[in-house]
């Protein structure tokens, strides 16, 4: 089997999907939530990033982060914030899910997938794109029927910064390649 590869450029603005264990719905918790910001904010001290857009889902999430210049480490970004929420917030979840006998050989929890999905955004309209998929997925998902109902989302920055209008995706719904939308992570 070949072995997979990132495509890593330094100073590189990268669209991710993180999803969690068995895609059970833990992430929109209050300590989960909590946790995760704590984890981000940690981890951008040592290892600085941009947050351009971002979406909580409880299963999933996606987010578009810009790397300095220079700088091409996303993955142990997404290692130390990983294992971070792992390491604190783990127990107070207390998720019923049982771990296989492959992961507690890994000694790995039972909170995410083992990898994540990385896209690196090619240009301005690829980045927009990309947006607009991660923007609009909690209504592709049934979680809401608006953008702007959904809580866990950079959407409302977008609103305040005059990017989106406010009703945003209320009456149509925006062109997201087909491309984009097959990226969703299994």
């Amino acid at each position: 089997m070949p072995e997979y590869r990132r495509f890593r450029v330094s100073g590189g603005t990268y669209f991710f999907t993180l999803v969690t264990y068995k895609r059970y719905p833990w992430l929109c918790n209050d300590i989960a939530r909590f946790t995760l910001r704590e984890g981000i904010e940690k981890v951008r001290k040592k290892y600085p990033f941009a947050i351009d857009a971002f979406i909580l889902l409880p299963e999933h999430l996606h987010c578009i982060w810009t790397l300095p210049d220079g700088d091409r480490d996303f993955s142990t970004r997404w290692r130390l914030i990983k294992t971070f929420v792992t390491k604190h917030c783990e127990d107070k979840l207390s998720l019923e899910y049982p771990i296989s006998k492959s992961r507690q050989k890994r000694q790995e929890s039972n909170l995410w997938q083992r990898r994540f999905w990385e896209h690196l955004i090619r240009d301005q309209e690829d980045f927009y794109a990309h947006c607009n998929y991660i923007h609009y997925n909690p209504v592709k998902h049934g979680l809401c029927a608006s953008p702007k109902d959904w809580k866990f989302s950079s959407f409302h920055r977008f609103v305040k910064k005059r990017i989106y209008p406010e009703d945003w995706g209320i009456n149509q719904v925006p062109n997201i390649p087909k491309a984009i939308a097959d990226e969703e992570f299994e």
